[in-house]
């Protein structure tokens, strides 16, 4: 057990979850993560992007906080999301890669994450959308419905109220992705706490959209304050038209294949997160919740990573540097841009000072951000971690940088990579975040102050990701 919850009992399938959750009428803040999938620094026109108009998206830039040194947690998906949840490198849950269903890879019900902590405070939790940690196959689904205990965890067991997904695993999403259907039919296999449900016709992120908007009128008349994890797919591949006018929109500028498909996309994810913004507008709810928007990775082949070498799959600065966005009216400034460094292990950390929980045991790699929010830069004096396993492709536009490392250790302005313990790069970030000039042997103290942090990095205890 640990120190927030008595966890799940699975008895006959029923799941006797978190006899030590508070019930309480009293209201704390709210708090949503929209979490974009491979959306590059340099696919936002607030970022910068003079390819893809983002009116949404910028107006949350404009109401809230801009951070322009934001990094995730790994340059894949599974890795990051883990990262966001746990306040931790994904490295210490042994996530090294994106997870395959095939190979029983999870995130451990030992790590103890967002909702587990927010409803000790009385909060509603739902994940929304893409999970990607594992438990959610046909078979762990098959398993649940026939009232028996699934041989991995899901969004349910780790400490979620409710949760809406498709299936994840084989069959469909490689049927889907290979054929360029996946925003148009997931809603096919859709499956909500544990349980299949009729299929739904609109397109994937747009189920998702209306979801949350059902969470969050359910936890208002509930009188509870909700936590949503809204996991969009876009704009992940396939490369697949998105609905009028985005599509049309792009075309008509004369836009062709691939790149017409990414572009209205984009554009397709930002009206999404503008339909949320606008119901929790309508509702009143901006005073009293907290936005948060990111994305899981960097960019993707037809996307941009803006001024930055590299992009998903590569540990340069383009794979790893992602926007973040947060928005609190009345609490956090409008149009400010903050060059302070944050990662997404700092977001369990921030909303626990937030809602004044403890996080004394935890452990954390992660930091509170909280003063950054109040327009302070904050000069970070932890060191950042990644590792991330070799990809045979790459994920990004062109070549794929050299050299292809596996691990990173940055402080400050100084980043240094190595491909296992074996040093390859070092940068300094504040005239060099191209990471165009290889400083490797110039600054030996520097070096190995960071080469010993990536050597007991990769020696310190981990999860292990195949047990419940």
């Amino acid at each position: 057990m640990n120190r927030f919850f008595c966890k799940s009992l699975c008895v006959g399938g029923l799941i006797l979850l978190f006899a030590c959750e508070k019930k309480t009428t009293e209201k704390s803040l709210n708090i949503i993560i929209l979490l974009a999938d491979d959306l590059g620094y340099g696919d936002v026109g607030c970022y910068g992007s003079p390819a893809i108009e983002t009116p949404n998206i910028d107006m949350l830039a404009k109401e809230g906080m801009k951070f322009t040194r934001f990094y995730a947690g790994s340059a894949v998906c599974s890795p990051s999301r883990a990262s966001i949840l746990t306040g931790k490198f994904p490295l210490r849950m042994n996530l090294r890669s994106a997870l395959l269903s095939e190979n029983n890879t999870h995130l451990s019900t030992k790590a103890v994450i967002i909702p587990e902590i927010l409803r000790t405070k009385g909060y509603y939790t739902a994940l929304i959308g893409k999970w990607h940690l594992g438990g959610l196959t046909n078979s762990n689904i098959d398993n649940r419905e026939k009232g028996q205990i699934a041989e991995l965890p899901g969004p349910l067991q780790h400490g979620f109220n409710h949760y809406l997904a498709t299936i994840e695993g084989e069959p469909p999403r490689r049927k889907l992705i290979l054929n360029k259907t996946m925003y148009a039919e997931s809603g096919k296999y859709l499956i909500s706490d544990d349980r299949r449900i009729p299929p739904n016709n609109k397109q994937w992120d747009e189920i998702k959209v209306d979801e949350a908007i059902a969470v969050i009128d359910k936890s208002t008349q509930m009188k509870r304050s909700f936590f949503i994890d809204l996991c969009f797919d876009a704009p992940h591949t396939p490369y697949e038209a998105a609905p009028e006018p985005h599509y049309s929109k792009y075309k008509q500028m004369g836009i062709e294949g691939d790149q017409l498909y990414f572009r209205s996309r984009v554009s397709h994810l930002d009206a999404m997160i503008g339909k949320v913004y606008a119901a929790l507008n309508e509702r009143n709810l901006l005073e009293t919740t907290l936005i948060i928007l990111t994305s899981d990775n960097g960019s993707i082949s037809e996307g941009s990573s803006g001024p930055f070498k590299g992009a998903k799959t590569d540990l340069h600065e383009g794979g790893l540097r992602v926007p973040f966005i947060v928005v609190w009216k009345g609490h956090i400034s409008a149009g400010v841009t903050n060059a302070s460094i944050g990662h997404h292990v700092d977001i369990l950390p921030t909303i626990c000072e937030i809602s004044k929980t403890d996080t004394s045991g935890l452990s954390l790699d992660g930091i509170s951000l909280l003063k950054s929010f109040q327009n302070n830069f904050v000069r970070r004096k932890e060191v950042l971690l990644f590792q991330m396993d070799k990809y045979s492709d790459y994920q990004g536009h062109g070549v794929r940088p050299f050299p292809q490392t596996t691990l990173v250790a940055m402080k400050d302005n100084w980043k240094l990579s190595a491909d296992s313990m074996t040093k390859k790069e070092l940068f300094n970030l504040n005239s060099d975040f191209q990471e165009d000039f290889n400083l490797l042997g110039k600054h030996p103290e520097i070096e190995n102050e960071l080469y010993k942090e990536i050597v007991k990095f990769w020696n310190a205890p981990r999860l292990n990701n195949l047990d419940y």
